[in-house]
């Protein structure tokens, strides 16, 4: 009952940070270290015992992200928002929502918006602490996706159908994109471009970018969003193409199944955290202001992609 009345709460904080219908929308002040931190704090909590595929503690952060995304007017994008793995078990699901493109044209491409909600759960316990809260991976990822959802929620200004997807058991072995991915291309989904959004909750130093996208040259997808960010957000960095990065996180089985463009966007540059896969990946080391910085640099670019009247992004 607790965790019900945590989530309600945190829902209803959320929903009331929406802005009046009568009051453009600050795209640059839309996303807080306030509302992130709500997200964060409910995410990578000890509640939610490390969010490890197919145990409790992640059903809790599963029936969060539904009832976020249904608070912020998303349709579910099967029968509810939530999509049982085929190639997992224990049960375990996807969350994915969507919002219908509002241009008759391009209604029927898809822009996915993606992260990964689940971690490693119960480790060897530190200093008596067990719990891998996983704050950096992915909570911070699925707070970014949760913010582009509330603003297009409210925004409605998407030309291209939106879907946003938050996946299951990526620890498991990218699992439940992999399911996503099959599962679309069966139904014959006409896939534009996937954006998937890992580790973004600790600035990078010493860049003259914001964020840097994996598979960097397999395709125009930085300046593209740079273009229509107006400014330099997403850049190269050359450790993620030396650990093949664009192989290990949930763009990845899209590519694989659509030959699409399909990248993840993130700011650990293996310098700037120290606690991957540990129990120190705690909320409290996360910084909300950057990661609020983050989706509204990347708002004008998802934007641009979903509305621009010719598929701009091309593989290399």
């Amino acid at each position: 009952m607790k965790n019900i009345l945590a989530i309600l709460v945190v829902v209803l904080f959320l929903t009331g940070c929406r802005s009046s219908k009568n009051t453009a929308i600050d795209v640059g002040n839309f996303s807080s270290a306030s509302t992130i931190g709500a997200h964060m704090n409910f995410l990578a909590s000890d509640d939610l015992k490390g969010r490890e595929a197919g145990t409790d503690g992640i059903e809790q952060g599963a029936s969060y992200i539904a009832a976020t995304l249904e608070s912020f007017g998303l349709k579910p994008y099967y029968s509810s928002f939530q999509d049982t793995l085929v190639n997992f078990e224990p049960a375990a699901y996807n969350l994915v929502g969507m919002l219908r493109g509002n241009d008759p044209s391009l209604r029927d491409e898809l822009v996915l918006i993606g992260a990964h909600y689940d971690h490693i759960g119960i480790v060897r316990a530190k200093e008596g602490d067990s719990i891998a809260n996983g704050a950096n991976d992915n909570a911070s990822g699925t707070s970014t996706v949760l913010e582009l959802a509330r603003y297009f929620g409210k925004a409605k200004t998407n030309k291209r159908t939106l879907v946003f997807a938050l996946f299951s058991a990526e620890e498991k072995g990218l699992k439940g994109s992999e399911h996503l991915a099959r599962k679309m291309k069966e139904e014959g989904v006409d896939l534009y471009a996937v954006l998937n959004f890992e580790m973004t909750g600790v600035a990078m130093r010493d860049k003259d970018y914001l964020v840097y996208v994996t598979g960097y040259n397999k395709s125009n997808i930085a300046s593209v969003a740079n273009t229509h960010a107006g400014e330099n957000v997403v850049g190269f960095l050359p450790t993620a193409e030396g650990y093949n990065l664009f192989k290990r996180s949930d763009n990845y089985p899209f590519f694989e199944e659509f030959n699409i463009p399909s990248h993840t966007f993130c700011t650990f540059d293996f310098t700037n955290f120290d606690h991957y896969h540990q129990v120190g990946d705690e909320a409290e080391l996360m910084d909300f202001g950057h990661m609020a910085t983050v989706v509204n640099k990347m708002i004008p670019a998802v934007e641009g992609i979903a509305n621009s009247k010719e598929r701009e992004i091309k593989l290399n």
